[in-house]
């Protein structure tokens, strides 16, 4: 005996129709693998991981600045003055003693890396404010600069003139003149252009960078409602009213 209503058994639903047989009212509908089935939610999109993404941000930034590096050494070469030396028999003498040749050639270095650290920190900043920077962008820029700094002073060194001062004075003779290699004198000016970037990007970030709307108070309304005209209290029954009169003059009394 069959209790009415009663599904079928799943073991003989999946068992196909014979040809002219009445389809099966309780069969469950067929299920396509190209489509899912109504009502189950689609897969998530793919995301990727925003630390892979802060680290191809970094490394940009990065590259970027060893590019500017390039042109930083070639500015210094041109730009920084140059040493003039003399040949006095086996000597090798300072044509101008009293010259401030070497001081200038460390402050045209200052100056083209604040330059490059202004530059490369607004290129930054301007590429990366839709997203909002990030400690990508100031870690790139703190790092890219260092080493643009010191890959424009090994560069530059190496693009100025040579630094083997006899090889120099036996070409030149006796009484000739010549140019002493462009070094620097003082070190911590490789810390110019990562302090300007850090500096110039902090500026910009507090000044033009992307605002956070701020949350509401805990002690406020719900979002949504402000503004909104409060709902009326409630009426009591008519029923209750006489009832509550009443409990009200005997608590007179």
């Amino acid at each position: 005996m069959t209790v009415p209503n009663t599904p079928p058994d799943p073991a003989h639903a999946d068992v196909e129709a014979e040809p002219g047989a009445v389809p099966d009212p309780f069969a469950p509908p067929p299920v396509s693998d190209e489509e899912p089935p109504p009502g189950m939610p689609e897969a998530p999109p793919v995301v990727e991981h925003p630390l892979l993404a802060e680290l191809r941000i970094g490394a940009g930034v990065v590259v970027v600045c060893l590019l500017v590096g390039l042109a930083m050494a070639g500015l210094w070469v041109w730009l920084a003055p140059k040493v003039p030396l003399l040949v006095d028999g086996d000597r090798i003498l300072y044509a101008d003693p009293e010259g401030e040749q070497r001081a200038g050639a460390d402050a045209v270095f200052v100056l083209i890396a604040l330059g490059a650290g202004i530059v490369t920190a607004l290129g930054a900043f301007l590429v990366t404010r839709k997203r909002g920077g990030g400690i990508a962008v100031a870690l790139g820029l703190a790092v890219g600069g260092l080493l643009g700094s010191i890959g424009a002073w090994r560069i530059g060194r190496w693009l100025g003139p040579s630094d083997n001062l006899i090889a120099e004075a036996r070409r030149v003779g006796n009484g000739g003149h010549f140019d002493a290699s462009i070094d620097l004198g003082a070190l911590g000016a490789l810390l110019v252009w990562p302090m300007a970037a850090m500096v110039v990007l902090l500026a910009l970030s507090a000044a033009f960078g992307k605002r956070e709307e701020d949350p509401p108070p805990y002690w406020g309304a719900p979002a949504g409602t402000y503004g909104a005209p409060a709902a009326p209290l409630a009426a009591p029954p008519a029923d209750q009213a006489p009832a509550d009169a009443a409990a009200r003059e005997r608590g007179k009394d």
